[in-house]
């Protein structure tokens, strides 16, 4: 609350403060006082506020501006923006959160499994990207880590929407089975399809999910290592966090259009 309300008020004047805070949802009509004292007692009254649900929705809408206006070098005051974007960064980073594209905050080593269940209520595919790009990041580095991480999604995604749709949950809880209910449901069935083509892609589809949930199991970090040893390497978890990236994507996108068609027609103004 500090950084941010130092930053908010070296940019801001008092009434970009006053649209700014009340653009994010800060409680109230903000107290009197200077600049700095005015931002850090809004921001402490909007996380006292039991009105309000996520406080950190409203920081992430704050900062939003800040962290993803265009900046190059040559822009007037080039160095003092980029210094208030590393520091934001790293405050967020001391609170183990990470800044996600659209003003969000979630925690830094992923997003929950609430936040992300969140993410997959809302049909929100931007975060959700936002997790593989952070998948990604870690390929060269921690391709095991980066490998769970991308499983890890398909397996949200898989769950959440088994919850909301109301379908039976699968005994085991792990990839493989709740992805079956799902393209089950969804339609996904090669010998459904006549097109030869597309009977192609989705067979290759599944055992392109099948393979992620299995090489987790037996090569990522979610699991002890066991007899044989798999060298993973860096392409191997890319090609991985890709493909789960596509299927990911089309399962939300077949979702919406399996919930657009349950919807009844509009009805025409009289």
């Amino acid at each position: 609350m500090a950084v941010v309300s130092d930053i908010a008020s070296s940019r801001e004047s008092h009434a970009s403060l006053d649209n700014l805070f009340t653009y994010a949802g800060a409680s109230g009509e903000g107290p009197a006082g200077s600049k700095p004292v005015k931002a850090l007692a809004w921001l402490r009254e909007t996380n006292k506020d039991p009105s309000i649900d996520d406080p950190l929705a409203v920081v992430g809408r704050i900062v939003e501006g800040w962290m993803e206006a265009p900046l190059a070098p040559g822009d007037w005051l080039y160095d003092e923006r980029l210094a208030e974007i590393e520091r934001l960064k790293k405050v967020f980073a001391d609170a183990k959160l990470q800044y996600l594209h659209g003003g969000k905050l979630a925690p830094a080593a992923g997003v929950s499994s609430k936040t992300l269940e969140q993410f997959v209520k809302e049909r929100d595919s931007s975060a959700i990207e936002e997790e593989f790009t952070r998948a990604l990041a870690n390929v060269d580095t921690k391709p095991r880590e980066a490998l769970s991480a991308a499983s890890n999604i398909l397996e949200s995604i898989c769950k959440t929407y088994i919850a909301e749709e109301g379908l039976e949950t699968p005994q085991k809880q792990d990839l493989k089975p709740v992805w079956t209910v799902v393209r089950k449901h969804l339609g996904f069935d090669p010998g459904a399809i006549e097109d030869t083509d597309l009977q192609t892609i989705l067979s290759g589809m599944i055992s392109v999910v099948d393979g992620i949930g299995a090489l987790r199991t037996h090569a990522s970090s979610a699991h002890g290592a066991g007899v044989k040893v798999y060298k993973l390497e860096p392409r191997h978890a890319r090609l991985a966090v890709h493909a789960a990236h596509t299927v990911a994507l089309f399962i939300l996108e077949s979702w919406k259009r399996k919930t657009a068609a349950k919807r009844p027609p509009a009805r025409p103004w009289s």
